[in-house]
């Protein structure tokens, strides 16, 4: 579930920078070699993203013991702060990403700039997906096959949901997908974290304080069906130590902190704006590349 739940926002939003820059051409007077040199920046992002997953496990296939769990725990942190980072930059600036993107093609100096612009926008969602898969995997516990199944099932919901925006589906819009997406991520985050702290621990890194500070597995057991399957999505921990409340409680923190300062426009769109107009939010620029 975590690793459809990654690739399906990870593609929209990938897909969602394809379709503006698509919207963007097709108001060229030579659209034609325009498109081209845009689906060839987006072969090359993914391919710069594929070389990222290979050198990742490349670099973990060389370490050992120790080495290989510091490296580990350190991904699984990195994934679960970059999909906090990557939530909140998109709160903040994600009603203006349409005009960022048609001024980077504007001043992109032809085909090549525009298939720079586009690898680098694809590769850059690609390498995050990269990295959340790898923390999402060791998380799991070792269910590589589960999680290779859930992100392909992720891209197929992805280009479905695309799909039915662009038609132009009045019960969907982006608004209200990338608001759904956003939650289930930080609760994926948060579930990273506790994988992290609880590795922390058992590696002497961390002391527990108090451990466990309550047990609840007659209730609901974390290691077997149901509570098994909320530890891996939410994080619950059916015995916690008061380190690992501790770090929950500063994590969420950071991220209500983080969330209210970026609920506001972002300085472009707000400058873009002349008193009194609205603002565009990221359904009209989906919908006006859909169009």
């Amino acid at each position: 579930m975590n690793a459809l739940i990654v690739v399906w926002r990870e593609s929209l939003e990938a897909m969602l920078v394809i379709g503006v820059l698509l919207a963007w051409i097709a108001r060229q007077p030579a659209p034609q070699p325009l498109r081209r040199s845009l689906w060839g920046g987006v072969a090359a992002g993914i391919a710069l993203a594929a070389l990222l997953g290979a050198a990742t496990f490349l670099a973990q296939s060389q370490l050992q013991g120790e080495a290989l769990e510091i490296f580990q725990i350190a991904m699984v942190l990195f994934a679960a702060g970059l999909i906090v980072q990557m939530v909140l930059w998109m709160r903040r600036h994600g009603r203006a990403m349409r005009q960022e993107l048609e001024q980077r093609a504007t001043h992109a100096a032809g085909g090549i700039g525009l298939a720079i612009v586009a690898a680098l926008a694809v590769a850059r969602e690609g390498a995050e997906t990269v990295v959340f898969l790898y923390g999402i995997g060791f998380e799991a516990g070792g269910g590589r096959l589960a999680s290779v199944a859930g992100a392909a099932a992720g891209f197929v919901l992805a280009a479905a949901t695309a799909w039915l925006v662009a038609r132009g589906a009045r019960f969907l819009s982006y608004r209200v997908v990338f608001r759904v997406s956003e939650i289930l991520l930080l609760l994926i985050a948060a579930s990273l974290l506790a994988n992290g702290i609880d590795r922390m621990i058992a590696m002497d890194w961390l002391s527990p304080m108090l451990d466990p500070v309550w047990d609840t597995s007659a209730l609901l057991d974390d290691r077997v069906g149901i509570g098994r399957v909320v530890a891996d999505f939410l994080g619950y921990r059916a015995r916690p130590s008061a380190t690992l409340l501790v770090a929950y409680a500063l994590f969420w923190i950071a991220v209500f902190v983080g969330w209210r300062h970026g609920a506001g426009p972002s300085a472009p769109a707000a400058r873009s704006r002349q008193p009194g107009q609205p603002a565009k939010g990221a359904d009209a620029g989906v919908h006006g590349a859909s169009r």
